[in-house]
């Protein structure tokens, strides 16, 4: 596939924002409190890439795919998973999360990911049950959402991807 993650950089956040034209896919990938419309600054801030792993999935200098994890619950949580509108369906989504869940299980000493997907993203819904994610109740006091799922792997995160 010639793809490789590497640490995301202002830039490649940056080129993500066309990737986004409305609120609604905005805040599909980034959260309701991701804010839009949105400028250069607000991006960067929202993205919160000083705070977070971030990666950006590259194939030569093209930008393919972004995705952050951080420490939840006890997990792995995958966050802010968008793969290029035009790169979509050909397998880089599945390459980058399972490259990203090697990564972040590994630095977070974990076993098991978790990540939150809208309730009206089909193809995303599909891929992360393609991946072995299952539907869960979510472990914090008032933090489930009628708009999206929580969902977790438990699977043993493989060290061949």
């Amino acid at each position: 596939m010639g793809l490789r993650l590497l640490r995301a950089g202002e830039d490649h956040v940056l080129r993500m924002m066309a990737w986004f034209p409305d609120r609604e896919s905005c805040q599909v990938w980034g959260g309701r409190d991701f804010r839009f419309p949105f400028t250069a600054q607000s991006f960067l801030a929202d993205v919160r890439l000083a705070e977070l792993p971030s990666y950006a999935m590259m194939k030569a200098s093209d930008l393919y795919g972004f995705g952050q994890y951080y420490l939840r619950s006890g997990r792995c949580h995958l966050a802010r998973l968008a793969v290029a509108p035009m790169h979509r369906g050909g397998g880089c989504g599945t390459w980058m999360i399972q490259h990203l869940m090697r990564l972040g299980t590994k630095e977070l000493q974990v076993k098991e990911c978790s990540l939150y997907v809208n309730t009206g993203n089909t193809a995303a819904l599909a891929l992360y049950e393609r991946l072995g994610f299952e539907r869960a109740s979510h472990p914090e006091v008032n933090a489930e959402s009628s708009s999206s799922y929580f969902m977790v792997n438990a699977e043993k995160v493989s060290s061949r991807t």
